[in-house]
């Protein structure tokens, strides 16, 4: 079978981690064939760890080379970039969920149609497998609470637009409470999750978020529970953050090279 050619979009955190375990992980059945980011040089950084050495092209041009597109960038470029691929029947994972929340359903009809994949990792939470089964039956009620440090909401719009000094925070603080739609808005790039649980569960008007920091938290934090005919389910994940970037937790990291090894496969899924 020939090995699948992966371009990644974004050479961050995500996209650096998901690059080299392709390398070394992956090296069996796929291979890098193209790196993207508005930050050139970033891109070319980390193309030139690689032999052969993955080209630094255009976003569109990546497509032409790739099999599988995985778009670690930004919400603000992600549905752009799926319906560009999807166009041109590429598969695409997408970890800036929070970019398409609105427009999902436009983009899995355009999957269905040109018979390509959108794989969504379930990143920095647990307990999605649990919320797809409980969607089979009656769902109730779908809350998350994030716990962050400081640190990791610092440039968020909702923290900039009320002026809320961070480093002046000395206790636990609920900075945020309500609807996932404004959740996304108000932290574009710290409650991706929200959107994602929102696509699999209830929506984001009816699924609930609360943000809360405290200087004494060490890692990142989402509790999700869920409430439903079948009865209640809360799960908990304490989430090291990245070296690389506080905002991102490694296990997202974790999460998405496990989707991407399992897109890879296709005789064996396991989970729902």
């Amino acid at each position: 079978m020939a090995k699948k050619k992966i371009g990644i979009v974004g050479c961050g955190a995500i996209g650096s981690y998901l690059a080299k375990r392709v390398r070394s992980d992956l090296s069996g059945s796929a291979r890098l064939s193209a790196f993207c980011d508005l930050d050139n040089d970033k891109a070319l950084k980390l193309s030139r760890c690689f032999r052969p050495t993955p080209a630094v092209v255009c976003f569109d041009r990546l497509v032409d080379l790739c099999d599988i597109v995985i778009e670690a960038s930004a919400p603000e470029s992600s549905f752009d970039f799926a319906e560009k691929a999807l166009k041109k029947k590429k598969d695409i994972m997408l970890m800036s969920i929070a970019g398409i929340l609105d427009r999902s359903g436009r983009l899995f009809d355009l999957a269905r149609k040109k018979k390509a994949r959108i794989i969504l990792p379930s990143g920095a939470i647990c307990g999605l497998d649990a919320l797809k089964g409980a969607m089979m039956g009656g769902i109730k009620k779908v809350s998350l609470t994030t716990r962050k440090p400081p640190k990791g909401l610092k440039g968020a719009p909702f923290i900039e637009s009320n002026n809320i000094d961070l480093d002046s925070i000395a206790r636990e603080t609920v900075i945020f409470e309500g609807p996932a739609s404004h959740a996304i808005r108000a932290f574009p790039k710290n409650i991706n999750v929200s959107a994602l649980l929102s696509i699999a569960g209830l929506g984001p008007k009816k699924t609930l978020v609360k943000i809360i920091t405290s200087p004494e938290y060490q890692v990142n934090s989402h509790e999700l529970s869920i409430e439903g005919d079948f009865g209640k389910i809360v799960c908990t994940a304490e989430n090291a953050a990245c070296a690389e970037n506080p905002k991102t937790s490694f296990f997202a990291c974790l999460s998405a090279f496990s989707a991407l090894k399992q897109a890879l496969d296709n005789y064996v899924k396991i989970g729902s």
